[in-house]
């Protein structure tokens, strides 16, 4: 049987253990999250690329967690380090955030460009719409203002909130073991990395190396009264539990991991009111939380071909990962689940054993450096004194293939390189759309070009050629923020090129502790490893810009990390920048015209209501007369709510709000002509329920012809819970 998680698995190798308080250097800390859910139905969601994946509710909200590390002495010398629950960075948000940030004034002007890095958790169960470039926006019926400016917003709120909370305090750094969280969807890729390199990393059975299984986290604390301000953590497993029929937004297993850990304190806990806990990404290109692998959905039985992840006809359609409860029909809500539990079951641990097994950060300085980078023609030198470059951005045949999570809709299939042997008709799309030059085909090779992405420049570019090149540093913890995916091993080959740097630079006194978090800033798709790149499965046939995209980025990082010496005093040049296309993109997206309702009916009246009493465990569902949530994305505030009876006041208080994974809002138009719609709010009662009297609560907003939008409220009928 697996093993999971245990308190032995805490590491303590080069750590400064011990029976005493951890007390390093004191930072000036801040933690802050808010709301950044977008419209919840009709938007395409962000991830599988499938047209047909359109949000039809929501799970659990959204968040963008801030963390802000600065110098005591020299406060302007501070980062801002930002957990998004969505499918990446994106530069768009970036500007805007920036833009925000600016407008707040004085007192804000210290964030800028070179420290503020904008992480996503790469869920693939938000609203999309909001990315910059057009090759994303094709899916979703182009750019949305709507979903976009509700990430910005709650964004900038949410460093406002941290920014507040500002006070000196103590850094403390540790690592553990998480298992049955992570497998290798394409070991096949990874297996073409040197033998020697992979012994490097095989320490037993269950870590065989093929992922990586160490979950680093950083506990903030202030100095006023000893009391915990939150976590950091960085561990790498895809946002893919939740399955690509899936319709209801979600922060898929990071979104279950970040409230889990928030929601496990008591008052007896030593921990300050607002603890915010990140679930950040890390070299996650080749990982996948869909546990027990990839299988034909074929009627065969059979797992997917290891080479190409085909099944018995020759195409990746029939092949299917499975999370570790993928037998419950839910769309991979139950797995998703387990694998936030997962990670934040031995995160918990090592939070709770830190003070005794976790290192504390030491030397005060904090810096950061961030420039941009045109990767259409960057030259550079090998270690050997060669010149390599990279290229203008493609993207290969087994791109469209996609991946056991998530296969493509046609007939690609991985590990397809030099002459693909898809259907003709793509050479000539991809041909018409343009036609890659000989020079571009050389670039690539072995990569057969679909798509020549970064030679289009109509109506605007399809995905970037500039990109972000940042790094953050505090006392010995180095923080690699990489606009891409890196897949595992090019994730341990940049951070330990990063780390042999800064110890050679001499950083920090202490040991340098790296870890790496994205994809952040924007959305350079995938950084495989040269071998890897030369397999041509997904992550290889998606990384932009040739075979030497990963020694590119580690040849910049390097080259601008004397920026985060003590003594440093200055800042690399900005570099070219990137567009800004939230003004110019295109958009197909119909807003909401009108709500309408049946004669005789108000909205928020009950359809359906519950059933006098229900055992707990069990599920209570009530169906209301509705309007279309899009009028009121209600940031900061709930959908749906089940409330309890107090019997001795006679009182009914929240149990449950929308940010609650047990709590459901289904959103479904019934009649189009007329505009009628109805809400289902399912309440997926937990076992650690208790026995009372309970109501369901529905909050909308409708929307009159004339544009008005007014409030409304549903309470379903009471019902008992034994």
């Amino acid at each position: 049987m697996a093993r999971f998680w245990s308190p032995e698995n805490v590491e303590n190798s080069n750590l400064q253990g011990g029976n005493f308080q951890v007390q390093g250097n004191q930072y000036l800390l801040g933690v802050g999250k808010a709301d950044i859910t977008g419209p919840v139905v009709e938007i395409n969601m962000m991830g599988y690329a499938d047209t047909k994946q359109v949000g039809s509710g929501l799970r659990q909200r959204l968040y963008s967690r801030a963390f802000i590390v600065g110098n005591t002495e020299h406060p302007e010398d501070r980062f801002v380090y930002l957990v998004l629950d969505t499918q990446s960075g994106d530069t768009a948000i970036r500007y805007g955030i920036l833009e925000g940030l600016a407008r707040l004034g004085s007192d804000y002007a210290v964030y800028g460009q070179h420290n503020v890095a904008v992480t996503g958790t790469h869920s693939h169960s938000g609203p999309g719409a909001w990315l910059n470039y057009l090759l994303p926006q094709i899916t979703s019926k182009g750019f949305h203002k709507q979903s976009y400016q509700a990430i910005v917003d709650g964004v900038v709120l949410s460093v406002q909130r941290a920014h507040s909370s500002l006070q000196p305090g103590y850094l403390t750094v540790g690592s553990t073991k998480v298992f049955g969280a992570n497998i290798n969807r394409s070991l096949y890729a990874y297996l073409a990395n040197p033998e020697d390199e992979r012994a490097k990393y095989n320490t037993s059975v269950e870590d065989d190396g093929s992922v990586e299984k160490t979950l680093t986290l950083l506990r903030f604390q202030r100095a006023s009264d000893g009391k915990n301000t939150g976590v950091l953590t960085w561990f790498p497993t895809h946002g893919t539990s939740m399955l690509g029929n899936n319709t209801l937004i979600s922060g898929d297993n990071k979104g279950v991991a970040a409230d889990l850990f928030e929601k496990s304190f008591s008052s007896e806990d030593n921990v300050a009111e607002g603890f915010v806990a990140g679930f950040s990404q890390a070299n996650v290109g080749d990982t996948s939380p869909n546990v027990l692998g990839a299988w034909c959905e074929d009627g065969t039985g059979r797992e997917c071909s290891f080479k190409n992840s085909t099944c018995s006809d020759g195409k990746s359609q029939f092949c299917h990962a499975r999370g570790p409860l993928f037998r419950i029909k839910d769309n991979g809500a139950a797995s998703c689940f387990e694998v936030g539990k997962r990670q934040f079951e031995p995160a918990k641990a090592l939070y709770d054993s830190l003070d005794t097994k976790g290192t504390a950060v030491t030397g005060s300085s904090v810096k950061s450096f961030h420039t941009f980078q045109d990767m259409s023609n960057f030259s550079f030198p090998l270690a050997n004194g060669s010149y390599i470059h990279t290229c203008p951005a493609a993207l290969g045949y087994s791109f469209a293939a996609g991946t056991s999570d998530g296969p493509g809709a046609f007939d690609f299939t991985q590990n397809d390189p030099n002459a693909p042997n898809a259907s003709p008709v793509w050479r000539v799309v991809s041909g018409l759309i343009k036609e890659p030059s000989k020079h571009q085909k050389q670039c690539h090779y072995p990569k057969p070009i679909l798509l020549d992405v970064g030679e289009i420049s109509t109506p605007y570019m399809w995905t970037p050629n500039i990109v972000d090149v940042q790094v953050l540093r505090v006392g010995q913890l180095v923080i690699i923020v990489s606009p891409g995916e890196a897949t595992t091993m090019a994730g341990r080959r940049w951070k330990e090129a990063i780390g042999a740097g800064a110890s050679s630079l001499a950083l920090s006194e202490a040991e340098p502790v790296v870890v790496l978090g994205g994809p952040a800033n924007s959305y350079t798709h995938y950084i495989a490893t040269p071998e890897e790149y030369g397999i041509q499965r997904y992550e290889g046939a998606s990384t932009l810009y040739g075979p030497y995209t990963l020694n590119a980025y580690i040849n910049l990082t390097l080259t601008y990390l004397p920026y985060l010496s003590a003594t440093s005093k200055s800042r690399p040049a900005p570099g070219p920048s990137p567009p800004n296309n939230v003004n110019s993109s295109l958009s197909f997206i119909t807003g909401v015209i009108f709500d309408g309702k049946p004669i005789f009916k108000e909205f928020g009246q009950v359809k359906t209501d519950v059933r006098p009493s229900y055992p707990i465990g069990s599920c209570v569902s009530a169906i209301f007369h509705g309007a279309n949530p899009r009028n009121n994305l209600r940031l900061e505030q709930t959908f749906a709510m089940v409330e309890k009876l107090d019997e001795t006041s006679g009182i009914w208080t929240m149990e449950r709000d929308d940010s609650d994974w047990g709590l459901i809002f289904n959103w479904k138009r019934t009649n189009e002509i007329l505009g009628h719609s109805e809400v289902e709010i399912v309440w997926e009662t937990e076992h650690t329920a208790q026995a009372g009297q309970y109501r369901l609560r529905y909050y909308g907003d409708s929307k009159a012809v004339g544009g008005q939008i007014t409030a409304f409220e549903g309470t379903s009928g009471v019902f008992v819970l034994t």
